[in-house]
């Protein structure tokens, strides 16, 4: 049997009847066809308003008067109301109810220009929202605030940065000025010290002279550490590697070192080789002479001290390696640390424990690595590892220096220029102690002014880079062009500058750093004196 419409309707009836929405239907004159009992329930409204019939005004109007509204002329706020719901073919509003709760309504207008209303209470959900709101306007009001905090924060560290970075400029240019002008005097002394040395020789005074050489000799080396401490933490210190011959660099060692170990009574042997590396000649060079220096230092008399080289893979290990004190392995870390010196190493020599700080300083700054092996009262080996290069010429560098360049009667014709008056005194005695014809200027002016040049041709001139009206570089430039031909010069300054170094190897003009060691000095006058074309070796 066919359900009648009236059995549809009832059933329609009861169905909404279990909806969780309160819902009401309007027909085109906007007056209620049926109403479920959550929309009854949740408007509060009486019974006769929700009759068939009902206009959705007296609804609205009942509402208004209740206060749901709002404060204002109750039937206006009721045609309002009505006119939110009716405005669009849907809207959705909220509004608070007669008991404070949330109702959140959606209604649509019907093809036959009826109205369907529901509604839900949402109290829930908007207190969520809402707390999630105030939650998310509290983080961004942290992260806003913590933001803040860290651009505050980072510009204060820019601001500590650029002062200390400025602070530690002021100290690398400080510590380089000051230098240089204890470095001059200490270089007069030095030369003074070596021609008094010479002069005493089985004399009361040689122990004496001896202990004023070493006293200077402690002095310099704590300058030189102290500078080059100061180059590499200041971030100045710009390798430039080129091919370098190995045995240029353990020539050099051996002149400079040669002496001290004749003092030591300590067998120095260099062990030849032809091998070319790829480095930065100065500081790879610098690196060599601290290993060997203290290799030597701490050596018992009798004792030996090798230095050579050894293929390992793809790379050369350069070895220092000693017959000396040596350390156990819980003390490798202590030889590196600055100021740090071990008991008995401390009673053997003089001086701050510098030397491996810049050894390992040094080593870290050329990305090489360095291996240490020792063992306690057996002695020492320092390896360093450097790559090979292959198919290269070295970098022209100092002329190979020999031991023969340290002894006999040196004849050659030099001209000293320096704006000390007290260098200059000092290396035209020790430079005439050696058989040599000086002639000291204290600059170009007087040079010109005396005449010192007529009649006397130089055989090479040592020069200072500091001078009073120019530098020693332009210095040698004018007397190569008033003196004609290629005039040998080396450069003698207290400024260990690499852009110096450089400015100097472009025009083919050796350094040689102040306070001058006089191996070393003999070395150059004699390598000097060969490219002049005078034999290079003196008379004994």
């Amino acid at each position: 049997m066919t359900p009648s419409f009236a059995d549809s309707s009832a059933s329609i009836r009861l169905a909404i009847d279990y909806l969780p929405q309160g819902v009401a239907v309007f027909d085109p004159g906007l007056r209620l066809v049926v109403s479920n009992r959550r929309y009854n329930m949740l408007l509060g409204v009486p019974e006769d308003l929700v009759r068939a019939g009902t206009a959705l005004f007296d609804i609205a109007l009942f509402l208004a008067e209740r206060g749901d509204f709002g404060i204002g002329d109750a039937a206006r706020l009721a045609i309002e109301r009505i006119n939110v719901l009716t405005s669009a073919p849907i809207t959705v509003t909220q509004r608070m109810g007669n008991g404070g709760q949330v109702l959140e309504f959606h209604s649509s207008r019907l093809p036959d220009g009826g109205l369907v209303v529901s509604f839900t209470e949402v109290t829930a959900r908007v207190k969520a929202e809402r707390e999630l709101e105030r939650i998310n306007q509290t983080l961004e009001g942290r992260v806003e605030q913590r933001t803040a905090d860290l651009t505050r924060l980072n510009s204060e560290l820019e601001v500590a940065r650029a002062k200390a970075d400025a602070a530690n400029h002021d100290k690398t240019r400080f510590l380089a000025a000051a230098s240089h002008d204890l470095l001059q005097p200490l270089n007069a002394a030095r030369l003074y010290t070596s021609t008094l040395i010479e002069r005493a020789k089985s004399t009361a005074f040689a122990e004496l002279a001896t202990s004023i050489e070493a006293s200077l000799t402690a002095v310099e080396e704590i300058m030189s550490a102290l500078l080059d401490i100061s180059r590499i933490d200041s971030g100045n210190l710009k390798p430039a590697p080129t091919p370098v011959a190995v045995q240029e660099l353990l020539r050099k060692a051996e002149v400079e070192f040669a002496p001290l170990a004749r003092e030591h009574n300590v067998k120095l042997r260099i062990v030849p080789t032809r091998t070319t590396v790829m480095a930065d000649r100065a500081l790879v060079g610098r690196i060599v002479q601290n290993l060997v220096s203290n290799a030597i230092k701490y050596t018992p008399a009798g004792g030996k001290v090798l230095v050579g080289l050894r293929r390992r893979s793809n790379r050369l290990r350069l070895d220092v390696v000693d017959t000396g004190i040596g350390f156990n392995r819980d003390q490798h870390r202590l030889v590196f640390a600055e100021f740090s010196r071990l008991d008995r190493a401390a009673r053997m020599a003089q001086g701050l424990g510098l030397g491996l700080s810049i050894v390992q300083r040094l080593v870290t700054a050329l990305d090489l690595t360095l291996e240490l092996d020792s063992r306690e009262g057996r002695g020492s080996r320092f390896s360093l590892y450097l790559p090979i290069v292959r198919n290269a010429r070295p970098a022209q560098g100092e002329r190979r220096l020999s031991y023969e360049d340290q002894v006999g009667t040196l004849n050659f014709k030099v001209l000293c220029v320096d704006n000390e008056k007290a260098i200059l005194e000092a290396m035209q005695g020790l430079l005439e102690h050696w058989g040599c014809d000086v002639r000291v200027a204290l600059s170009l002016k007087q040079i010109d002014r005396e005449r010192l040049l007529e009649g006397w041709y130089p055989d090479l001139v040592l020069m200072d880079y500091h001078l009073d009206q120019t530098s020693g570089l332009d210095a040698i430039e004018w007397l190569r062009h008033n003196l004609g031909g290629h005039l040998p010069a080396a450069l003698v300054t207290a400024d260990r500058s690499p852009a110096v170094r450089a400015l100097a190897e472009d025009r083919g003009i050796l350094v040689v750093t102040k306070p001058v060691k006089p191996a070393a000095l003999r070395a150059t006058i004699s390598g000097l004196a060969n490219q002049s074309g005078r034999s290079t070796r003196p008379t004994k």
